[in-house]
């Protein structure tokens, strides 16, 4: 073999390597996952209309009951009161607007939702930005974030919510939320939106 067929075999060889060590886990396509980059996601256009206040962010919808048949039917809210987090948080905006989750929900950057590598889908959890102690409930809804170092991506209301908008990262703390502590925080997450 020469020299010029070895070096195109070993570049074949690392184009698989990569592709394979860029493939998101469990089974999500690179062109599903929609922040494989979270850090540009802060860096485009969206940071600078970011909105004004807290108040501006629309709340996730619950998506407890659904109706079939005439009957209504409540969704399983996963239970994960026993999970606990520490880490860098990063957010994702209006360039991933509108595509898939890992779900199949479309994202909305203006919903209170989180992409994590773990938790259940459609778990709700607690995240506490440890540099000024706000405090929100997002639902998980895709998977991420794939940048080393980050153990949450949020949607950008809720790193609007957090005050981490202009940051981009910041130090959180995750807890999960009970079955019942999620459907209470999504009930009074609605209350306060009319």
């Amino acid at each position: 073999m020469g020299i010029r067929m070895r070096a195109r075999v070993l570049a074949v060889a690392g184009s698989v390597a990569l592709v394979a060590c860029a493939t998101p886990p469990n089974g999500v396509s690179t062109s599903d996952a929609i922040h494989t980059n979270p850090a540009s996601a802060v860096a485009h256009a969206d940071a600078p209309n970011a909105f004004a206040s807290a108040a501006d962010a629309l709340p996730a919808s619950p998506d407890l009951s659904s109706k079939l048949g005439g009957k209504t039917l409540t969704a399983s809210i996963p239970d994960v009161s026993t999970f606990s987090q520490k880490g860098r948080a990063s957010w994702y905006g209006g360039h991933f607007n509108g595509r898939k989750t890992a779900n199949g929900e479309r994202y909305d950057m203006n919903a209170m939702t989180a992409a994590h590598r773990t938790l259940p889908m459609s778990a709700f959890v607690r995240v506490t930005n440890e540099s000024n102690g706000k405090s929100i409930v997002v639902k998980i809804n895709d998977r991420g974030p794939f940048h080393r170092g980050r153990i949450i991506d949020l949607s950008r209301a809720a790193a609007l919510a957090l005050g981490m908008q202009h940051s981009g990262t910041s130090n959180v703390k995750i807890q999960g939320l009970s079955t019942a502590e999620a459907t209470a925080a999504q009930s009074e997450s609605l209350a306060s939106a009319n």
